[in-house]
């Protein structure tokens, strides 16, 4: 008989997922397979199936050191999915977490693609407009990242958002970034915008990797999609539901897509997009193109990505800049 690990994982996978099913009191002998997962860019992922068809997603996260945000990333992502679960929208389940390990069910459904034709876009489009809706209605203990990656959550969110901000640009500095405008040209134009923080005085649940990679379509019995999952909910924090609009429109503006924001209208959400909004939604826009531009150097992405970054997420970054310069633009 063929030993089950020649083909679904290393011996090390296959006794670690062993180990973290006893401990969330999952008899081990149940486990079928170990397969990893590909579309992360940090922690291990991998599906672990057992005898009986249940399949469970178990998180590992890297030894090697990160960006600073990035302490204790799975701390964020159980809170995301405890989040999730109150607001009813469909999310992995935790099963056991221990801040290196997280153990959850696995939602239906695949990475959102090209495959889904326009008609479904938009119906898609609008379903997760009234999920993301839901997801801004749960509140937390204070504004930050829930693993304490910068210390304590914050009393507001000026003083948590511009932590987080410093904290990106501490890494452009120790890592020496290839940034399109200096370090210190990049912290003077955001500064010029951060009275504009003080206008969100609720900490709220936000996923801010809603990209659609992380949004898992499932397909009914009558062929029709609709969202199984949202998932990798790793980097969540407690702050401005605005934030989310970033990722949600990767690379683009949220404001041209009127099926989501029909949606997230229709099921409560806020969206007026007045000058303070438009003034945060380019911070947001700047500190995630930053991550995006200065994560690859740790994780040594290679020249083809680096052409990318460079060619694409370099203008997003320089116009999320001029508009907090000039807001009206």
């Amino acid at each position: 008989m063929t030993d089950p690990r020649d083909s679904t994982g290393s011996t090390d996978s296959w006794e670690r997922a062993r180990q973290v099913l006893a401990t969330a009191a999952v008899p081990p002998d149940r486990l079928a397979q170990v397969r990893p997962l590909s579309g992360g860019t940090y922690n291990t992922v991998e599906e672990l199936r057992l005898t009986d068809g249940s399949r469970y997603v178990l998180k590992v996260a890297p030894t090697a050191p990160g960006l600073r945000y990035e302490s204790r990333l799975l701390i964020g992502e159980a809170e995301f999915c405890r989040g999730a679960a109150a607001a009813e929208v469909p999310a992995p389940q935790v099963v056991a977490v221990d801040g290196r390990l997280l153990l959850m069910t696995a939602c239906p459904g695949d990475p959102w693609d090209d495959s889904i034709d326009a008609v479904e876009q938009s119906e898609l489009r609008t379903e997760l407009g009234r999920q993301v809706a839901r997801l801004h209605e749960v509140t937390g203990p204070g504004f930050g990242y829930p693993s304490g990656a910068f210390g304590p959550l914050a009393p507001d969110w000026r003083t948590a958002f511009t932590t987080m901000f410093d904290g990106i640009l501490d890494d452009a500095r120790h890592h020496g970034a290839r940034l399109p405008r200096p370090v210190g040209e990049v912290a003077a134009v955001a500064r010029t915008a951060y009275d504009a923080l003080d206008e969100v005085t609720v900490p709220r649940l936000v996923h801010f990797d809603l990209w659609q990679g992380n949004v898992l379509v499932d397909r009914r019995a009558d062929g029709r999609p609709r969202i199984g999952g949202l998932i990798d909910g790793e980097r969540m924090f407690w702050g401005d539901p605005l934030a989310d609009f970033v990722s949600l429109a990767l690379l683009g503006d949220i404001r041209k897509d009127e099926a989501f924001l029909g949606g997230y209208r229709d099921a409560g959400g806020r969206a007026a997009f007045d000058r303070s909004a438009r003034l945060r939604l380019a911070l947001y826009r700047a500190y995630l193109y930053l991550i995006m531009l200065v994560e690859t150097i740790p994780r040594a992405s290679g020249a083809d990505h680096d052409r990318w970054l460079q060619e694409t997420v370099d203008p997003e970054l320089l116009a999320a800049l001029d508009e907090i310069a000039d807001p009206a633009t």
